[in-house]
Formats: structure tokens, C-alpha cells, sequence
């Protein structure tokens, strides 16, 4: 889920989508295409670094100035495509505000020991044989409390990403156990806005939704849950000799104190209270702040010779601990709001594209044409999911790969005389867990830079998100709890 989203989620939930009768489905396929084509040279032929490190950035305004030409020989005006884009941008910015937040926090949360400590007693509480499967339960147990699986990542993502890398477990296993964990949990939990989202857009209510949704959802995690099990087998792990040395590195760097855990549950208690997001975040970044300033002074003077020029450092830049041991070193470093540059650069260049694509009516155009071919029961079911799977990639965001579809398939869905629910369930099993595996998508960006680690890298290990569609394709193809309006 994008994090607190509501008001803008109403916005696009209430928004029209532009019907462009006079754009042909060559026209809407043409900037997708050069996108994509652009996009794949750039990761397979330029090592990502065709145009320096914004390379994503500048293919998808590329991508928009495209669209913008086929708007322009299809008379979209220019005053219509500027609307679509500023709505995406307005659309976007709590997220992009919490992504500062996130920062900040990632920065105050190292200098005052918060997230050492999290290291410091995970190490002697996950062994690495359960790590992998523990993880995706604690994110999953985080996320259906919280109906966040941004929080989830934020908070306990990026302790288990740290003890995991000083346990020795590759940081793609990690984040991909957390991702599955933490969309899981986004998706059965009633605090969602997705959640919400899809029974809306369908026709049907919350907990229907939920009930239904678990048909599918319960047996993708258990597959999840196994595999991960079965990878825990065949890490090659640090011995408890080096354990044993990490744990000494991080007592004599920092003070370590189970009151530093105090912070991290006051954020949560705040989430769970339904504070807003912001709010809680912000009120982590200040006490952090403090803690640090009592518990952490001989670190803070290491790092500069005021504890408040310390501190705002760890705020807007980089911050890196120096210890004893190089891996720590490595993993005690934090890049502050300064880190968060890129993918809000990328999320903006991400709305630019989507809202003019949407603005020249080709969203519509090719969720329209993968209508018209669904002509049996799984072929309706098939058509959902390329159409979700389709605006994740091209629109950048999830909830207009779940409102689009939900709004153009729906009567689909009657005619079939199919209950509401089997397109609410596949608009989540399809649109909201992908969201997270494409790297330009607002979603795939901040589980990516939260973390840590790039998309390429967690890609194959989130294995809840990219086997939910498998999944529902499944049950539709052997006609399993696919409930119907009327008895036939």
C-alpha cells in the first residue's frame, strides 16, 4: 500500500477515465512500446547507466514526450494532459513527504542506536535456519495490525534486513521474505486502502472481499512460507564465532539498551491508533533525535563537533558509524532525506508518463482491447490480470491499476454473471502485490530504496507477489471458488 493515500485515493476512485475515441490501438501500444524498448537497452546493454544514474528517470519522461506527440496528432490539447499530470503529482505527495520522512528516519534511527540495537538483540534471538520463513511472518503479522506495508518496511523491513546481513543471508532473500510478508498482510487486513479499494471499484463489500480474497491468498503464503523454509537450508552462513565478534563490535560502538526499543513502539502504537503517518513518522525522527543526544554522545562527537550539527546531518545527508568490523561499517550507513532523492525523482517522472498516457485516452484504449477478447470465463479472469499487471507498468501506480480495471471490467463481470467479488480478488491478487516488483512503479521505488536493495535483486525472492497472479489464473482455469450470481 502507498501509505496514507486516503484523500487522494478518493480523487482517483471519482475520476473519470479519458475515452479517446479517435486514437486507434497502434496509436496507445506506440509510447509503451519505445518505453519498454528504451527501458530494456538501458538493463541489459548499458549496464542501467545510459543516461548516468537518473537513466529510468529520463526513458519515462521520454516515454511521456511520446505520448504527448500522439496526443498532439490525436487534438488532446495540452491544457488536458497538464491536468492529468498535476492531478498523478498532487496524487502522489504525502507519499513523496513520507518519503523524506522515511530518510530522516532511517538517519536518526542509526545515530541513536535504534536500529544497532534492533541488530544487536535480533542476532541472539533469529538463528539463520528460521530467519527467512520468521521474517515473512513478523512483516505479515506488522502489515495486517498496521494495513501498511510501507510502515512495515520502514519500520521492522529495514531491522530484519540489518540482522539478516550480519547473519550472512544475501540482502535479495531478506527483502524479498519482508515483501511477501508485508503485501500479504496489506492485503487481508481491513485498515487498507487497497483493501478498501477493490470492493469498491467492484461492487461488494469489506469483508466479503476479504473472506473471498483469502481463497487464493492463504495458499500462495503457505507455498511462500515453504520455499522460504527450504532456502534457509541452503544459506551458507557466518559461524557463532563471528556472531559472537559482531556482537561485541556493536556493544563497544554503541550503548546498547532495550529503552531504545522505545521509540520504534511508540511509532507503531501511534500507526495502530490510526495516526497519520506523517505524524507518527515525524514524531519518530524527534525522539530518535533525543535519544540520541542521551544515549549516543560519544557517537554523535565522532561524527562532527556539535551533537546538533550531528544530528541534522543524519537528518538531510549521509551517515556512516565506523566500527571495528568492515560489515558493519557497510551497514551502519544511512543516506538521510538526501537518499530519498532519486526515487521521488523517479516516482515524478513515473506520474508525468501515466498522466498523459491517461490524458490521450490510451489507458483506456488497451484495457478496452483486452476486454473485447475475453470471451470465456478465464479469459475475462486473464484479461484482468495482463490489464492490472499492464498499468503497473505503464501508469507507475497501483491504485490506477486497480481503479481502471475495476471500472472497465465490471459490467463484464455481471454479463458473465459472476458475483463482485471474483473481480475485487483478482484486482488485489494482480494489481496491488506487483506493484512492488516493477522498479519505476511508485511502489517498487520505495521497497527499494527503504531497503536497500534493488528490485532486480528481491525480484525472484518476493514470491507471494509474483505467484499471486499464478494463483487466481489457477483457481478461475479449473474453476475453483468461482462464485457466480445466479445458479445455473
Amino acid at each position: 500500500m502507498q501509505d496514507d493515500k486516503n484523500l487522494s485515493k478518493i480523487k482517483i476512485e471519482d475520476q473519470e477515465i479519458i475515452n479517446n475515441k479517435e486514437l486507434s490501438m497502434t496509436e496507445a501500444m506506440i509510447p509503451v512500446l519505445i518505453l519498454m524498448g528504451l527501458l530494456a537497452y538501458n538493463i541489459f546493454f548499458a549496464d542501467g547507466a545510459w543516461f548516468g544514474d537518473y537513466s529510468n528517470q529520463y526513458i519515462l519522461l521520454i516515454g511521456g514526450v511520446i505520448s504527448a506527440i500522439v496526443g498532439f496528432l490525436n487534438k488532446v490539447s495540452i491544457n488536458t494532459m497538464i491536468s492529468e499530470v498535476w492531478e498523478n503529482w498532487k496524487s502522489v505527495f504525502v507519499p513523496i513527504m513520507i518519503l523524506f520522512l522515511v530518510g530522516a528516519l532511517a538517519g536518526t534511527w542509526l545515530v541513536s542506536g535504534i536500529i544497532p540495537a534492533m541488530v544487536y538483540y535480533g542476532l541472539q534471538v533469529l538463528s539463520p535456519e528460521i530467519f527467512l520463513p520468521a521474517s515473512v511472518i513478523i512483516a505479515a503479522i506488522i502489515s495486517i495490525a498496521t494495513g501498511s506495508s510501507w510502515t512495515t518496511s520502514a519500520t521492522v523491513g529495514i531491522a530484519l534486513v540489518g540482522i539478516g546481513s550480519a547473519l550472512g543471508i544475501p540482502t535479495g532473500m531478506i527483502a524479498g521474505a519482508v515483501i511477501s510478508g508485508a503485501y500479504f498482510g496489506d492485503k487481508m487486513s481491513p485498515l487498507s486502502d487497497t483493501t478498501n479499494l477493490a470492493p469498491a471499484m467492484a461492487g461488494t463489500d469489506l469483508f466479503t472481499h476479504i473472506k473471498y480474497m483469502s481463497y487464493t491468498t492463504v495458499p500462495t503464503i503457505i507455498v511462500t512460507l515453504i520455499v522460504f523454509a527450504f532456502l534457509s537450508t541452503t544459506i551458507d552462513t557466518t559461524g557463532s564465532a563471528d556472531i559472537s565478534g559482531l556482537l561485541a563490535t556493536i556493544k563497544s560502538t554503541f550503548n546498547i539498551t532495550p529503552w531504545l526499543f522505545a521509540v520504534p513502539v511508540a511509532v507503531i502504537a501511534m500507526i495502530l491508533l490510526k495516526t497519520k503517518p506523517l505524524i507518527a513518522l515525524g514524531v519518530g525522527v524527534l525522539l530518535a533525535g533525543v535519544f540520541a543526544l542521551v544515549f549516543q554522545s560519544d557517537v554523535l562527537s565522532t561524527l562532527s563537533d556539535s551533537s546538533f550539527k550531528a544530528l541534522m546531518s543524519s537528518v538531510l545527508t549521509d551517515t556512516q558509524i565506523q566500527t571495528d568490523d568492515a560489515k558493519l561499517t557497510e551497514l551502519f550507513s544511512a543516506g538521510g532525506m538526501n537518499g530519498m532523492i532519486w526515487t521521488i525523482f523517479l516516482i515524478i517522472c513515473a506520474m508525468v508518463f501515466g498522466g498523459i498516457m491517461d490524458a490521450i485516452g490510451a489507458l483506456a484504449k488497451i484495457t478496452k482491447s483486452l476486454l473485447s477478447v475475453a470471451s470465456s470465463v478465464f479469459g475475462l479472469f486473464a484479461s484482468t490480470v495482463v490489464s492490472c499487471l499492464g498499468l503497473n507498468l505503464i501508469a507507475s501506480d497501483q491504485y490506477l491499476a486497480i481503479v481502471i480495471p475495476g471500472k472497465m471490467f465490471k459490467k463484464a463481470y455481471e454479463d458473465k454473471g459472476l458475483a463482485p467479488e471474483n473481480l475485487s480478488r483478482t484486482l488485489e491478487d494482480s494489481g496491488t502485490v506487483t506493484s512492488a516488483l516493477i522498479p519505476w512503479n511508485t511502489c517498487g521505488a520505495y521497497q527499494s530504496s527503504v531497503l536497500g536493495v534493488d528490485v532486480a535483486d528481491y525480484f525472484m525472492y518476493a514470491i507471494f507477489n509474483w505467484l499471486s497472479p499464478f494463483t487466481t489464473l489457477l483457481f478461475a482455469a479449473l474453476n475453483i471458488k468461482i462464485r457466480q450470481l445466479v445458479k445455473k
